[in-house]
């Protein structure tokens, strides 16, 4: 349970840093702070429950595209966050190329990095409480 509350809060966090990012960098890209934080809960959820679903059509329907899952998801997260008003707006043909990519990259490598941090340090402190307590028995 412990492991799937860092893993939530980590695409959370990587989620808020991809779509701060791509506002900054990505012209076309506003996000509002008054729904900032809805915008970035509403992209985690729907990056969450699409990315199987996408996965899942894709291996059925076009297997070719499968190394592009990920870009698929994130668009569409993208396209529902944005449905929500007054957090994330994406407006243009090429914000919406460019945006999906930036931020794939940013949440997968974010994942990456902030999983192998963080779940690994909890990991490693958890291990030897375990074992002093085995020793003690």
């Amino acid at each position: 349970m412990i492991r799937f509350l860092l893993s939530l809060g980590i695409s959370v966090v990587s989620a808020a840093l991809a779509l701060l990012v791509a506002a900054a960098v990505v012209d076309g890209v506003r996000v509002q702070a008054a729904g900032f934080i809805v915008a970035v809960l509403v992209f985690a959820l729907a990056q969450a429950l699409l990315a199987p679903f996408v996965f899942s059509m894709a291996r059925k329907y076009a297997s070719a595209i499968l190394g592009g899952i990920g870009i698929v998801s994130t668009m569409l997260a993208l396209f529902v966050a944005t449905l929500f008003p007054g957090g994330l707006q994406i407006q243009g043909l090429t914000a919406w190329i460019v945006t999906p990519l930036v931020v794939w990259l940013i949440t997968a490598l974010g994942t990456w990095i902030l999983g192998a941090l963080i779940i690994k340090r909890w990991w490693m402190n958890r291990e030897p409480k375990s074992a002093g307590r085995n020793a003690q028995s």
